[in-house]
């Protein structure tokens, strides 16, 4: 037992003394499905996910704000991510969740067509968005390189600025 123990703390005290070979660092994120793409969120922005409830519309908003729902007291606007990505508008299914996002000012429901899984994913393996893309004004904050797949992870502040 002691033998471990040490091994702990010289393992713990060569990481203090060379922290450039610290291993690289995942990020955590929660994987969906929008038509036929899988895009993925950071999981600390997520303050919940649910299933479909009643909304309420609200005039003179876009068209891809569906309206506002109740959660616990708290009145949040619903969003349609197909109609937002310009996707043709689909039924809820079984699977249709809303997943309610937090940032620094605002919070918001998203309609997404499936959740997939809870994804890490090294950080030096995401690459920022193509130079086509805007970055700066853009929803993207980058391309996540899997082994069988590419993954688009959206910008949580991008999918959240009030644009109505």
């Amino acid at each position: 037992m002691n033998d471990q123990l040490n091994k702990v703390l010289q393992k713990q005290q060569k990481q203090i003394s060379e922290p450039e070979k610290v291993i690289d660092d995942v990020v955590q994120l929660v994987g969906f499905i929008i038509g036929n793409e899988e895009y993925a969120i950071p999981i600390l922005s997520i303050q919940e996910i649910i299933k479909p409830i009643e909304y309420t519309r609200v005039p003179q908003v876009p068209d891809y704000v569906l309206g506002v729902f109740n959660l616990r007291g708290d009145v949040i606007p619903l969003i349609d991510l197909r109609k937002k990505f310009n996707l043709e508008s689909a039924k809820h299914s079984d699977d249709t969740r809303y997943i309610v996002l937090k940032g620094e000012e605002n919070i918001a429901g998203f309609v997404i067509d499936r959740l997939t899984e809870a994804i890490r994913i090294k950080r030096s393996r995401i690459d920022p968005p193509p130079e086509t893309i805007h970055s700066e004004t853009g929803m993207i904050y980058g391309v996540g390189k899997r082994d069988d797949s590419m993954l688009t992870i959206l910008k949580v502040e991008a999918l959240l600025k009030r644009d109505f």
